[in-house]
């Protein structure tokens, strides 16, 4: 049964194309990551996700990069990894294509919360990287990557950290009495829908795009019904560090308060 999902703020200017898309905001998009990713995909997230997928575990590894946006992933990976990404969002296809050389690289322009058929079916690996919390329905995501992967394919999701990392339900405060940081959490398991200005600074006149936060239960529902298993399940905390009088406070709390999640699941 079909989740509902709670709208939580106010917007004034909507994204217009299909749910999930970056399409209405790919320019502001496209500068914010950038060619390589921003720094905490190049610290944190595609290191994670390349140790995930431990493409050398297979003689002739294949991936297929579900919403890859501009190609950041595609131009981590080794040469001789066979390369399939998929994004809802033309320009960004458009962008991946012009920036990769690679010929064993193919782009195609797909919504994955729909059936869609590539000629090939059975990848070795598939990932979601930063981009399954863009998503409204996210199972039938799932089911679109298990109808691509060989038995025992893996998948890896990489998503801003579902209990952590909640827009506008979550927030850093600081108890002065006991002198910590801590991390408030004002929802959790209730599915959200949240609207995110890609330009907040020029108020109504901002297009908005929308984050969908869901409990972690969901997800692993989700994977199971898509024929998943979970292998493994990961934390990954910020490597940043802070000066200054509230340094010990604030490195404390970064370390006890991840800001992503990493799902590895094999296809059954």
């Amino acid at each position: 049964m079909e989740k509902q999902i709670k709208p939580t703020g106010k917007s004034t200017k909507r994204a217009h194309g299909p749910s999930g898309s970056w399409e209405p905001v790919e320019n502001w998009y496209r500068k914010s990551v950038g060619e390589e990713g921003h720094y905490y995909h190049q610290h944190v997230v595609l290191p994670g996700v390349m140790k995930l997928l431990d493409l050398n575990s297979e003689k002739s590894p294949s991936l297929l990069d579900i919403a890859c946006g501009q190609g950041v992933l595609a131009r981590r990976l080794p040469k001789n990894v066979e390369y399939t990404g998929i994004d809802i969002a033309p320009s960004l296809i458009k962008a991946a294509q012009s920036l990769d050389k690679n010929s064993n690289h193919h782009y195609f322009v797909y919504d994955v919360m729909k059936p869609f058929s590539l000629d090939k079916t059975n990848f070795t690996h598939a990932a979601i990287v930063l981009a399954i919390q863009n998503m409204e329905n996210p199972e039938p995501v799932f089911i679109n990557a298990a109808k691509h992967l060989a038995k025992g394919g893996r998948l890896v999701i990489a998503m801003n950290h579902p209990c952590f990392r909640i827009p506008r339900q979550s927030s850093w405060k600081v108890d002065e009495v006991q002198k910590v940081q801590y991390r408030r959490i004002d929802c959790y398991s209730t599915p959200l829908k949240v609207p995110i200005q890609a330009h907040p600074g020029q108020g109504g006149k901002s297009v908005v795009t929308w984050s969908y936060h869901y409990p972690l239960e969901l997800y692993v529902k989700w994977l199971m019904h898509s024929g998943f298993v979970i292998e493994l399940i990961e934390e990954w905390h910020s490597d940043k560090s802070s000066e200054g009088r509230a340094a010990k406070m604030e490195n404390k709390s970064r370390l006890e308060f991840p800001l992503f999640m990493a799902i590895r699941a094999r296809l059954l």
